[in-house]
């Protein structure tokens, strides 16, 4: 197993040594099998909570009890964390969540998981335990349900939209037709999942290298048409160029060449409960009133575009080239403006109230007055006038005759 940085595959093998008989399970292993990086590692073992807690805490461990309900451990060393989860079997789901007792089989445990690929396990010896034929699934590109999809599906209802997600990274060739026609079936049990949870599944979805066909068949399906009408139907034309351009993998742009305007994009945001700033952001990448330069040599047009994009908290240089990435798939604007934009600094407006109170203003609603034309006329004037020239402008108003 390759981790990065190697000190990281020590701590791995430190944790398997405290634990005797714990295994490397889900995505660490897949992940392995497949030759792809391996980022979190959780293990499982046949101790509780409690007793896998003290046995860590003996080799050095640190140990944070984060899910004992659900035989979840964290254990950190070297700054890495490990999640340790006791050996578990469903005693109840209600398509959200399962009630779990603790089991000494690592078959049942495996059992409760959703994909094949993801029910692989790997002792410290590196021998790989496979109940479900997940290494041949792997291997032909197959991501399919355990044992019996619909059953799978109504112990949690997201697992439909994860089906998804898996396929786009792991599947080749047509999605498994049972599974389909499980998630086809199951819709209705959609509508008990939060929000929040969807979200996060969407994001990982669209982080994807290509999440296009994926989608395509949830729309098919109407898994896509049940979770995000305001996406419906299905543009999937833009996308396809901006996942052609391995540097475009931005989730919020490529969600938002799926709207079709501002209106759904604010209705989308409010619905699924994202934060201030993701909300902010699509409704930006949306807003078509902000200016688009005439060609590479426009620095006015530049600036004006970064002053627009501009928000609180937000990155001016990235937005805007975010934006301009989407305007060249759907309008065919020139590259090159993007390109040449990451050599124009973001405008910053010159003065501020102390300037003017240090010089002799006198505070009031009068100085945010002249404040604010100073700063019309510097936008109009194309964002590039220095802070001798503002004040130069503020004593041209302050004369008798002249306009605030």
């Amino acid at each position: 197993m390759s981790l990065t940085p190697p000190t990281h595959l020590m701590v791995v093998r430190q944790a398997l040594a405290a634990l005797p008989g714990a295994r490397i399970v889900g995505g660490a292993v897949r992940d392995h099998l497949a030759g792809r990086p391996v980022n979190d590692i959780d293990l499982s073992s046949a101790y509780p909570p409690e007793i896998a807690a003290s046995m860590l805490r003996r080799s050095g461990f640190k140990v944070f009890e984060t899910g004992l309900a659900h035989g979840t451990i964290t254990a950190v060393r070297n700054g890495l964390p490990l999640e340790v989860t006791t050996l578990r079997r469903d005693v109840e789901a209600d398509g959200r969540h399962a009630d779990v007792i603790w089991t000494d089989s690592w078959q049942e445990d495996a059992l409760r998981r959703d994909f094949t690929i993801n029910a692989m396990s790997m002792d410290v010896h590196g021998n790989i335990y496979d109940y479900f034929g997940g290494m041949a699934d792997l291997r032909d590109g197959c991501v399919r349900f355990i044992a019996n999809a619909t059953m799978r599906i109504r112990e949690d209802y997201l697992r439909s939209l994860r089906f998804f997600r898996f396929w786009a990274r792991y599947g080749r060739g047509a999605p498994d037709s049972e599974a389909i026609s499980a998630i086809a079936a199951n819709l209705d049990g959609l509508r008990i999942l939060s929000v929040e949870r969807i979200w996060m599944e969407l994001k990982r979805l669209l982080e994807a290298p290509d999440p296009c066909d994926a989608l395509v068949q949830m729309q098919g399906c109407g898994l896509w048409t049940a979770l995000f009408p305001e996406a419906t139907p299905l543009r999937i034309d833009l996308l396809r160029l901006l996942a052609a351009q391995s540097s475009a993998n931005d989730v919020l742009l490529r969600l938002a060449s799926l709207l079709p305007d501002a209106g759904a994009a604010n209705t989308l945001a409010t619905r699924l409960k994202m934060s201030g700033d993701e909300a902010a952001r699509l409704r930006l990448l949306l807003n078509e009133a902000l200016p688009v330069p005439a060609e590479a040599s426009d620095r006015r047009g530049m600036r004006l575009l970064l002053l627009a994009a501009g928000r609180p908290g937000g990155d001016a240089q990235h937005d805007a080239a975010a934006w301009l990435r989407l305007r060249e798939a759907r309008d065919g604007v020139s590259a090159s403006i993007r390109e040449a934009l990451r050599d124009i600094p973001t405008p910053i407006f010159p003065l501020q109230g102390r300037d003017l109170i240090a010089l002799g203003h006198t505070p009031g609603p009068e100085l945010g007055r002249k404040l604010q034309s100073v700063k019309d006329w510097w936008v109009s004037d194309g964002a590039a006038a220095d802070r001798d020239a503002c004040l130069l402008r503020l004593a041209e108003l302050a004369k008798p005759g002249g306009a605030c």
